[in-house]
């Protein structure tokens, strides 16, 4: 194995798609200097399952206790800007309950509830073409069970 290999890591993130009344809940945020519309997402933590990462940055960043219900799926992405690759696992969540008073984490500017017209009429604003992708597997009925992790999620 090359160097080159031995050197390449990707970032390991969980993506959140929360769906109710028809909208769903992205976040805008500061990503480069420029206003993007995300799903709550972040990266993956020490001792931390997935599911416990996906609730946790959406709750940090939309401010919403949700219930991870299935996966939708996972994708590898290479940013084009940086060449940083990223291994993407994405759950449908239930939103539980809102707490308005929560502090957001700082690069968030507001938690947001789009319709999926809306989220296309913004889609040059879209963080990377992931966040469609997982709506549209979301729309797809793309839904596996949560047992598919080993170790049994929590």
């Amino acid at each position: 194995m090359s160097d080159r290999h031995a050197q390449w890591i990707p970032h390991v993130t969980v993506a959140t798609v929360v769906f109710r009344d028809g909208r769903y809940l992205l976040v805008e945020e500061i990503d480069g200097g420029r206003r993007v519309l995300n799903q709550p997402a972040g990266h993956l933590e020490p001792n931390e399952t997935l599911v416990e990462a996906a609730r946790r940055e959406t709750l940090e960043e939309t401010g919403w206790e949700v219930e991870i219900q299935a996966l939708l799926g996972a994708s590898l992405f290479t940013s084009a800007q940086t060449g940083v690759s990223y291994l993407r696992t994405s759950f449908l969540a239930q939103a539980l309950h809102h707490h308005v008073e929560r502090a957001l984490d700082t690069e968030i500017i507001a938690s947001r509830w789009l319709s999926y017209e809306e989220i296309l009429a913004e889609r040059a604003r879209l963080r990377s073409e992931s966040v469609l992708a997982t709506i549209e597997q979301h729309r797809a009925g793309h839904r596996f069970p949560l047992h598919f992790f080993y170790p049994q999620a929590s």
